[in-house]
């Protein structure tokens, strides 16, 4: 799993932050990480120079092997818990769309099982 940190011009992305959110993001999808091939993280302070309430942004866009992107986005105080926020709904959305895989293919087995024992008379 490739990821890639963009952060917007009123955020520092330094060596640190970068090697500390990287890390977060594994682990968080470490379970999940062999139906991703890359995340694209995206920080941005909303209010600039100005204090603000819940103004620090975290979008993710996460690419799954033979899906469209994922985007989610967070908006709270801190990027941590922008962080997190995203993470939050971005593993939610995964298992969501790794289980309807899983039951499509678990569908089609018991189908095929099906087929075999009881075959369509002709």
């Amino acid at each position: 799993m490739n990821i890639k940190i963009n952060t917007g011009h009123n955020i520092k992305g330094n060596e640190v932050l970068i090697a500390k959110f990287s890390s977060t993001i594994k682990e968080a999808l470490r379970r999940m990480s062999d139906h991703i091939t890359s995340v694209q993280v995206h920080l941005s302070d909303e209010d600039g120079d100005k204090r603000g309430k819940n103004d620090k942004r975290c979008m993710l866009e996460a690419r799954l092997e033979g899906h469209q992107p994922i985007v989610v986005t967070d908006n709270a105080a801190t990027l941590n818990q922008a962080l997190d926020g995203s993470l939050v709904k971005l593993k939610s959305m995964i298992k969501s769309i790794i289980g309807r895989q899983r039951d499509r293919r678990h569908h089609k087995t018991e189908q095929s099982a099906t087929e075999l024992i009881f075959p369509e008379e002709k």
